[in-house]
C-alpha cells in the first residue's frame, strides 16, 4: 500500500508556518490529524533543515504523557524543553486532555520563538471558539476523513474497485490497513460505539445513552432527507420513547460538535433567503454511517449524495440545499406552489455552483425530472449534474455539465470543466 497523501492539509500547515498564530487542527477522532502533524508535517520540517531537537512532540492521549494533562506540568515541561536561542515547533496532540489548556497556550504563545500546533476533537476547536479561547491568536485547519482522491492514492487496485470500497467502508485511514471485510466492519462499528458514542456521553455528561443511540440511528437512516428535532421527538414519543425536541436538538448538537455529522440548511435561491427548518444532515464519513446500521441499509443514491456533499465541504465551499418555487394550477384552476430541490448550492467567495447528485439517468423522463429544479434558476452560475453512470463529461443543450462521480471526485478542478 502506498503512503496516504494529505497534501491539501499539509499545504495549509506549510502556509501557516511561523505566522504567529496557534495552528489548531480539528476533526473527528481517528481521521488522521496526528499522522498529518507528527509524520507528514514533521517530515517536511526535517527536510527543510529543522533539527529534531527543535520539534517538541507531546501526544496527550498517550498514557506516557499522563502527568502533562495537568496544565502546570504541561507549561513547565514546554519551558524546560525550549529556550530563547532558536525557533521551536511545539506539537500538542489531543490537547483537550489537559484541563485548562487555554491558559497554557495563551501563555506560551507570547514567546515569539515558539511555533505552536495543536490537535483537538471537540467543539472547543470550532472556529468561533478559537477567537475566544485564544484571544484572536487561533488559526484553524479542519481535517476530514480521506477524500476519495486521497483514498485512491493509497488503495491497492483500480479506481472502480476503490469506488465500491469507498462507498461501503468510507475514508477512515485505518480501513486501508484492514485485510478483510470483516475486519473493516468490526473496526468501524467498534470505533463508533466505543470511541465516538462513549466520548460524546462522557464529554457532555449524558444520562441516557439510549436516546443518543436512537438519534444516531435515525440520522444514519435518513441521510439526504429533510428532518428536524421536533419531527424526531414526535417519532420517538409515538414509539414509546420519552423525550422532547430540546433533548433531541441538544443530542444532535453534541454529534455535530464531535464532527460526526454536518448540517446543510435550505436556501431559497430566487427569494435569496434561508429556510430555518427542516434541514438535512450528512455523516462526515459514509463508512461510519454504514457501520452504525450494521451495513444493512446500503443505499447507493443517498451514500453517493453524502460523498459529494463531503467533497464540496473539503474543497472549502459553503454548501446549502437549494429550493426553487414552481407555480402551477390544480384541477380546479387554483394556483399552487411546489418546492423543487437542488441538492447543493455551493458558494466560495464570488463563485457559486448548483449541483445535482443523481445515481443514474436511465431515460429522458428521468433527465427532465432531475433537471427541473436547475431549469428554474434564472442566474448565470454553473449547473452540474454528477452521476454514477460510466460516461465521459459532456454539456447538454442548456450548458449543464454532466459528469461521472469518479471523474468529479478525482479532478480537483472538476467544477471548472
Amino acid at each position: 500500500m502506498n503512503e496516504i497523501r494529505r497534501d491539501l492539509y499539509l499545504k495549509q500547515l506549510i502556509q501557516r508556518r511561523e505566522n504567529g498564530a496557534i495552528k489548531v487542527i480539528t476533526g473527528v477522532r481517528r481521521c488522521g490529524k496526528s499522522f498529518l502533524l507528527f509524520h507528514l508535517y514533521k517530515s517536511y520540517l526535517l527536510e527543510e533543515g529543522i533539527d529534531q531537537s527543535q520539534i517538541l512532540e507531546i501526544p496527550l492521549d498517550d498514557d506516557d504523557y499522563e502527568e502533562l494533562r495537568e496544565r502546570k506540568n504541561l507549561s513547565r515541561y514546554i519551558k524546560e524543553h525550549t529556550d530563547s536561542a532558536k525557533t521551536y515547533f511545539v506539537f500538542l496532540d489531543e490537547v483537550q486532555f489537559c484541563d485548562g489548556f487555554e491558559s497554557v497556550l495563551n501563555g506560551i504563545s507570547r514567546k515569539e520563538n515558539l511555533d505552536i500546533y495543536v490537535t483537538g476533537s471537540n467543539s472547543k476547536f470550532l472556529s468561533s471558539d478559537i477567537l475566544t479561547e485564544f484571544r484572536g491568536r487561533g488559526d484553524e485547519v479542519r481535517v476530514f476523513p480521506l477524500s476519495f482522491a486521497e483514498f485512491v492514492s493509497a488503495f491497492d487496485g483500480d479506481k472502480s474497485d476503490a469506488w465500491r470500497e469507498y462507498m461501503m467502508y468510507g475514508g477512515m485511514p485505518r480501513v486501508l490497513f484492514c485485510n478483510s471485510d470483516e475486519q473493516k466492519a468490526k473496526y468501524l462499528s467498534d470505533l463508533f460505539q466505543n470511541v465516538y458514542i462513549k466520548d460524546v456521553v462522557e464529554r457532555n455528561h449524558l444520562k441516557d445513552e439510549n436516546i443518543l443511540s436512537d438519534v444516531v440511528n435515525v440520522l444514519a437512516s435518513s441521510i439526504g432527507s429533510l428532518t428536524n428535532a421536533n419531527k424526531l421527538a414526535n417519532s420517538f414519543q409515538a414509539s414509546g420513547i420519552k423525550t422532547n425536541d430540546k433533548t433531541v436538538s441538544a443530542y444532535i448538537a453534541h454529534l455535530s460538535d464531535a464532527f460526526l455529522i454536518q448540517k446543510a440548511e435550505r436556501y431559497n435561491v430566487r427569494g435569496r433567503k434561508y429556510i430555518s427548518s427542516p434541514v438535512k444532515y450528512y455523516f462526515t464519513d459514509v463508512g461510519l454511517r454504514n457501520a452504525r446500521l450494521n451495513f444493512r441499509q446500503y443505499e447507493p443514491t443517498h451514500i453517493m449524495e453524502n460523498i459529494v456533499y463531503n467533497e464540496l465541504v473539503i474543497r472549502g465551499y459553503n454548501v446549502d440545499v437549494g429550493v426553487v418555487e414552481k407555480y402551477y394550477r390544480d384541477d380546479s384552476g387554483k394556483q399552487k406552489i411546489a418546492l423543487l430541490e437542488i441538492d447543493f448550492v455551493c458558494n466560495k467567495g464570488s463563485n457559486r455552483y448548483y449541483i445535482q447528485s443523481v445515481y443514474s439517468l436511465p431515460d429522458e423522463d428521468k433527465i427532465k425530472q432531475e433537471m427541473a429544479s436547475l431549469d428554474r434558476v434564472d442566474d448565470s452560475f454553473k449547473k452540474i449534474v454528477v452521476v454514477a453512470d460510466n460516461i465521459k463529461p459532456w454539456h447538454n443543450e442548456k450548458g449543464y455539465l454532466i459528469i461521472n462521480v469518479i471523474d468529479f471526485l478525482l479532478n480537483e478542478n472538476s467544477l471548472e470543466q
